[in-house]
């Protein structure tokens, strides 16, 4: 098989290292024909949908894709902002966010992010940083915790782009930080942000993407680092075991998926008498069409109408200082060995955090 065309290479050029920070994906569009294209692809996946190949095309050629795109591009449509779609601008922004902060700790590195679906994808960001001279890359996912379902997919791309590559830069790959300590408390320090000056819910929500439960018999090691997220962030909120509740959302399909099954628990807790609860969604970096439709609006209602009385969604970390750290904590931790510190003016630092935070240089 042929290598694809690469960008001229100079022999005994300086090592350069970059991070590839990599979200799941978003339609172009809040419309029928872009949602039916990024489905078309993003369930298609093996490693989404493991059932046998030929019986699934036909259901999501079949069914799927004629009828579920114009209901989730309403969806998609109630939540998009005059700029574009929150998932891609949040991670655009968080990925310029990471490039300042980790210059600022010293690291000459360039930060580019991707998506596993849809545009911008992992190998035209890997061309792309080939073409800068680029000889070593730290993949980064934006999933906290690891499913072979997302980390794993993602993983996939990369070397499907290597396979393809002739001089492929050195590669190291994040599996997971759904317990780095940074992490957790970036997690803690928004729910203590979200209940400053107000009262404490009768139930803390947490509730994180659903995977079919038999990926959990099969060995896949979500299951358990959510709920070690989950424990490790009551913990550092001083919570008891009868203050929060872990919760799984997005079901696909009549199999039996990871439970409990978050809109049935809120629903289940207003009938019981629960009046207030807030929702955190801590395996989502950046707000997307999971949180702020699936939870902010239908969880809610679903909650409100079965009897609950205030119902309140904690935002992702998104562009939050304490969720950058946590980011440029464990990309520092995984560049470890290799030469990315430059000693720098206190001044070009500060510009360079200036320019990622979209403020521009102090005069």
């Amino acid at each position: 098989m042929p290598f694809a065309k690469e960008p001229p290479f100079t022999h005994g050029q300086a090592p350069r290292t970059a991070v590839l920070y990599c979200n799941l994906g978003t339609p172009d569009a809040p419309t029928a024909p872009a949602v039916r294209r990024y489905l078309a692809e993003f369930l298609s996946d093996q490693r989404v949908v493991e059932i046998p190949r030929l019986l699934w095309l036909l259901i999501l050629h079949g069914i799927i894709l004629r009828f579920r795109p114009a209901k989730s591009a309403a969806k998609y449509a109630s939540i998009w902002t005059a700029e574009g779609s929150p998932l891609k601008l949040g991670t655009e922004k968080q990925a310029k966010l990471l490039q300042g902060w980790l210059g600022e700790l010293g690291h000459k590195v360039l930060v580019r992010w991707a998506m596993r679906y849809g545009s911008t994808s992992i190998a035209s960001q890997l061309d792309a940083l080939k073409a800068e001279g680029v000889t070593r890359v730290l993949v980064l996912p934006a999933y906290p915790q690891y499913s072979a379902t997302t980390t794993a997919s993602l993983f996939d791309a990369v070397y499907a782009w290597a396979s393809q590559t002739r001089s492929i830069p050195e590669l190291r790959f994040v599996n997971h930080y759904h317990d780095h300590p940074a992490y957790i408390e970036a997690l803690a320090a928004s729910v203590r942000k979200h209940w400053r000056g107000r009262a404490q819910p009768d139930k803390l929500v947490m509730s994180f993407h659903g995977v079919p439960e038999r990926t959990l018999a099969l060995g896949d090691m979500y299951h358990c680092e959510c709920f070690k997220t989950a424990r490790l962030l009551a913990e550092a909120l001083g919570l008891s075991k009868d203050q929060f509740k872990v919760t799984f959302q997005s079901r696909l399909g009549r199999a039996k998926w990871l439970e409990p099954y978050t809109e049935p628990t809120l629903i289940a807790m207003a009938q019981s008498g629960v009046k207030r609860v807030d929702v955190i969604c801590p395996g989502f970096t950046s707000d997307c069409l999971e949180t702020l439709e699936e939870i902010n609006m239908e969880a809610r209602e679903a909650f409100l109408h079965a009897g609950g009385k205030e119902f309140s969604y904690i935002p992702c970390l998104n562009d939050d200082e304490a969720g950058i750290t946590a980011l440029a904590a464990v990309a520092q931790q995984h560049l470890g060995g290799w030469d990315t510190q430059e000693l720098a003016d206190p001044r070009v630092l500060a510009a360079s955090r200036a320019a990622a935070l979209g403020l521009g240089a102090k005069q």
